[in-house]
């Protein structure tokens, strides 16, 4: 990657098919943030790259990275720049030969400007940066590069956010890797993975273990009504396995009203809060002790009318069973669910009767499913079993202190950091 380094060194995934499916930074604008890989920030506007005509050179030139005639340059390269002490850059413009304007911008601590979409293949391109001095100097360099021919080795990616969606106050932002990313590329690969909120809120990403997966969540719950804009830039971002990344996964979505779930194996309730008031209390039955439901803060991933359980496979031959379900919303990878159960109707409340799900009375089930948003929290306390990070969207079972100990770029205290 190019950076506008002061008085230093030049610094420079296939579609993916999940029982989920799968979509698809920037200024600081009425209130909003784009942020890198590292964590959200509430302050510093992003500066276009292209402000006023800018006064012509009359300083020593700038060195450009990409360096002039670089060739064979991944399709995710910045643009950056040597400056002098004290100046600042005043104007970034990209071009293709035949002079056609590449938008982007740069990132807010002034390190590269980043193309707002993926450069073409094998393609010349010409950059041209112009930084003024204190004194009134002003210098500028130029650097002509091509990019390199597509790679056939790629990487899979997925982003579990869709365009004009409403979700949950709990939805993480889930960047997919298949194959996962090794622990040394993934502060790289962070750094092109870019949020925006409005209004701004503080967040950072955390990584899963086997680099599958990434979630991206705030300290706190989303404040209902929040906008969230993610870019997965990655489109051809070169990693150390060979592989390179497919393409840029973008989405904006918003997240709805306050609705939360919580659940004591105590007494076998549900209560039910729609921003933040109780609106109902609901009689369940949970896990058996053999098959306990997991206990943590989890979050509905998946909702479906009607389905079948089919569990043929399970080794336990006490666990096999094909039954239709309706009402179902996922809660975990490993197979659990809120539900309909009417066969179990007559001992919700008072014993756990289920195969791990949170079993629920036809009339509740369908009351939930008409009021449920992918990404609303179901809390799950008591049981014989913890939720294990990973089997599911598991970000918020996390303290904030711990969910931040899974970020591959360093976390500043209160989540603010440098931003696109």
């Amino acid at each position: 990657m190019g950076r506008f380094a002061r008085a230093g060194a030049l610094v420079g995934v296939l579609g993916l098919v999940a029982s989920l499916a799968l979509s698809g930074c920037g200024e600081k604008r009425g209130g909003a943030q784009f942020v890198d890989g590292a964590t959200a920030v509430a302050t510093g506007a992003a500066a276009p790259g292209t402000p006023n005509e800018p006064a012509a050179p009359s300083g020593p030139p700038l060195e450009v990275s990409p360096a002039d005639g670089a060739k064979d340059r991944p399709v995710s390269v910045e643009i950056g720049t040597k400056l002098p002490d004290g100046a600042t850059v005043s104007q970034v413009t990209l071009t293709t030969e035949n002079g056609k304007q590449v938008k982007g911008k740069l990132r807010t601590d002034g390190s590269s400007w980043v193309p707002s979409a993926p450069l073409k293949w094998s393609t010349t391109y010409v950059a041209k940066v112009t930084a003024s001095r204190p004194d009134g100097t002003v210098s500028e360099g130029t650097s002509t590069f091509t990019t390199m021919a597509k790679p056939s080795s790629m990487i899979a990616s997925g982003l579990y956010l869709f365009d004009d969606k409403t979700y949950g106050v709990a939805m993480p932002v889930v960047a997919e890797f298949h194959p996962g990313i090794p622990k040394k590329d993934r502060a790289k690969v962070q750094k092109r993975m870019f949020v925006q909120t409005d209004p701004p809120q503080p967040g950072a990403w955390h990584w899963v273990d086997s680099g599958t997966q990434a979630y991206y969540r705030a300290p706190e719950y989303w404040k209902p009504g929040t906008k969230i804009t993610v870019r997965i830039a990655l489109a051809g971002i070169p990693l150390s396995n060979g592989r390179y990344g497919n393409v840029d996964r973008k989405a904006t979505a918003k997240i709805g009203s306050a609705f939360e779930m919580k659940v004591t194996n105590s007494d076998k309730q549900m209560r039910v809060y729609e921003n933040g008031k109780l609106v109902k209390t609901l009689p369940v039955s949970l896990g058996k002790k053999k098959t306990p439901s997991s206990s943590g803060t989890l979050v509905v991933m998946e909702k479906k009318e009607d389905t079948i359980f089919d569990t043929r496979d399970d080794p336990n031959p006490e666990n096999r069973y094909v039954t239709p379900i309706q009402f179902a919303q996922r809660i975990t990878w490993g197979g659990e669910y809120i539900h309909a159960a009417p066969w179990s109707e007559g001992v919700q409340g008072r014993q756990n009767v289920s195969h791990g799900c949170v079993n629920v009375s036809m009339a509740n089930a369908r009351w939930l499913f008409q009021r449920t948003k992918i990404g609303d929290p179901i809390t799950i306390t008591g049981t014989e079993r913890k939720l294990a990070h990973g089997n599911g969207w598991t970000a918020w079972d996390l303290s904030w202190a711990e969910f931040v100990k899974g970020s591959a770029l360093p976390v500043p205290e209160g989540g603010a950091g440098p931003a696109l």
